[in-house]
């Protein structure tokens, strides 16, 4: 057996065949890379060449010092991606005009240089032999590579590593580390054998969080919104989750948590954090403009701290619908105050205030909302509130006006699992809002619910086919139709509901006029079709039901509509044009739609 030998500079002329790779030119410099029959291994030199890489600038060429620079680097460079391949007997020759690199000094490098070759003996292949890794902790998933037969790649023995330190820290033991290796290469029989050992050191307790800079947040509400359980076993992914905790504030733009060099009196482990303030205040503005819903514009004003606790207070004020045709000119005016970590590091407080005119196509509303509650987030993925609430609103639709006052509860849950929010390819999302309301006046009391659920499922890679659907549900408990919220009701149409059909065209006859019904179904269906790599096309089927019941039974209409649609991927999301038309349902005036907009439509 033999220790695995390093880097081998031959400077005789290589005399096995050889096969020349690419040329290039850079700086009136010619690069060879020469000797290697393996494509993937051919790809992978050329890729992680310096010198290769410079040839391919257009602009800014090399200067000699720099393709000298260059040269001597690659000497480590692409012995790493030999043993990354099983090759550890190679050898690496670059010469500059005919002179070994590795000789030539760099404070005194040619006048010019005309030619670089790079010639590359990998010798043959090696596979581990034994392989060993002691002590893992249970539970422990190596790499599947690190077996007798496998290649014996470097990166397999550091994922290894890796995966052997990891297993222990999982389970306490953050000082864990590799305290000895010993990789001995066979050359007669092409295997490396790989004994490696593992030091768990003591199982660990944390210790208290440090704050280590100045922030105008207070110390104790850091400390309270992280939720590091002090005292409690170590654990990486209690401070993952207390980094991200940090961070979802919004009070700061950057969150360091790191763990003290030194093991601290009782096996316990001090955690140091580093944040940077984010800017308290921020002001914005926006506009829309539609041909459905005419212009909208909007404001808002945010403070992020504005207690020292990392409180947010935010101020809304939007005019929509400005010389549209869905119905006349909306109001918002609204105000949002959250205190994060308020009964525990993942459960926050909110309470907002919000005065609202909605003048729709079939009703007219003029609410104003106090609520207050709490936002649970139990994980990145998951997340529920519950609020109480109190509502009163003036309406007028296709049975007269109306005033009502409402006590809410309103509910909810959150599920999110999609792999990008604004264009999903595989994953699901499930959002489900109940809201139980007790009329004071004006109205009975009953249960508004919706849920909207939507999956994605994405085929092939080359040229991706995603499979979207949508369902959404709606159901309005309780009061009879003529005596239920006018806003609480449902409509079906437009560009949230059946793409095709006019925005709320669909809802319950009232003599010539219509109303909101007390249930709905809302169906869809995409294929989104990759064509390059930032052009896509769609093809989509929409359907809307509503009914008087308050469950759906088919007593209802239903209509639908079906388009096709583009999309052009930018950093933002896709642009989204739409074309739809309806295919069943009561008569519409309008021949077809157009949507346009960022994100799919779902």
């Amino acid at each position: 057996m033999k220790s695995i030998a390093l880097m081998r500079v031959r400077r005789a002329a290589v005399t096995a065949a050889v096969l020349c790779l690419s040329t290039f030119a850079a700086n009136a410099a010619e690069v060879d890379l020469r000797g290697v029959t393996n494509d993937d291994l051919r790809d992978a030199l050329r890729g992680g060449s310096l010198l290769v890489e410079q040839t391919l600038l257009d602009e800014n060429q090399p200067s000699t010092a720099e393709i000298l620079g260059a040269a001597q680097a690659d000497y480590k460079r692409l012995l790493a991606i030999l043993y990354d391949n099983g090759h550890f007997g190679g050898v690496i020759r670059i010469s500059v005009d005919g002179r070994e690199a590795a000789s030539i000094p760099q404070v005194d490098p040619p006048s010019s240089i005309s030619r670089v070759q790079i010639d590359v003996e990998a010798g043959p292949k090696f596979a581990f032999g034994r392989t060993r890794i002691a002590p893992i902790a249970q539970g422990t998933t190596l790499p599947e590579g690190f077996a007798e037969g496998q290649t014996a790649s470097l990166s397999v023995l550091k994922n290894t590593v890796s995966a052997g330190i990891s297993g222990w820290r999982e389970q306490g033991h953050a000082k864990a580390a590799l305290t000895r290796q010993e990789l001995l290469a066979d050359h007669p029989s092409r295997r490396i054998r790989a004994d490696l050992t593992l030091e768990p050191g003591p199982r660990l307790r944390f210790g208290p969080l440090v704050v280590v800079n100045e922030s105008d947040v207070r110390r104790q509400r850091i400390l309270d919104i992280a939720g590091l359980p002090e005292g409690e076993v170590f654990s990486p992914e209690e401070i993952r989750l207390a980094t991200e905790r940090l961070r979802r504030t919004g009070a700061f733009s950057a969150v360091a948590l790191s763990e003290a060099e030194e093991i601290g009196p009782g096996d316990t482990l001090a955690i140091n954090a580093q944040t940077t303030d984010a800017a308290k205040r921020r002001l914005g503005f926006g506009a829309e403009i539609s041909t459905l819903e005419g212009l909208t514009v909007s404001a808002f004003w945010l403070h992020r701290n504005l207690l020292g606790g990392a409180e947010r207070l935010r101020l809304d004020a939007e005019v929509s619908g400005i010389g549209g045709s869905s119905g006349g000119t909306d109001y918002t005016l609204g105000a949002r105050f959250e205190r994060p970590a308020t009964f525990n590091e993942d459960t926050d407080f909110y309470a907002l205030a919000l005065l609202e005119q909605l003048d729709e196509v079939s009703y007219f509303s003029r609410q104003f909302d106090l609520e207050a509650g709490i936002e649970r987030i139990a994980s990145l993925e998951r997340t529920y509130t519950l609020g109480l609430g109190l509502r009163t609103a003036k309406t007028r639709d296709a049975f007269g006006e109306n005033s009502y006052t409402l006590l809410t509860l309103p509910l909810s849950a959150k599920f999110d699992y999609r792999d990008d929010r604004l264009d999903a390819k595989n994953g699901y999302y499930i959002k489900a809002d109940v809201t139980p309301f007790v009329a004071i006046s004006g109205a009975d009391n009953g249960v508004r619910s919706f849920v909207d659920a939507r999956g994605y499922k994405t085929f092939g890679a080359a040229r991706p086919v995603t499979l979207a659907l949508r369902g959404q549900f709606g159901s309005v408990y309780g009061p009879d139709l003529s005596t239920a919220p006018a806003d609480y009701l449902f409509y079906s149409g437009g560009g949230g509901t059946v793409r095709g059909q006019e925005y709320q065209s669909l809802g319950v006859p009232v003599g010539s006029d219509q109303t909101g019904g007390r249930s709905f179904v809302g169906l869809s269906a995409e294929v989104r079709v990759g064509i390059t790599d930032s052009l896509g096309l769609v093809g989509f089927a929409d359907a809307g039901y509503v009914g008087e019941e308050e469950f759906y039974d088919g007593s209802g209409t239903w209509h639908s509509g079906a388009g096709l649609g583009l999309r052009y991927k930018t950093a933002i999301g896709p642009i989204r044009f739409d074309v739809a038309v309806p295919t069943s349902g009561p008569e519409t005036d309008e021949n077809f739609q157009v949507y346009i907009g960022i994100g799919q439509s779902f």
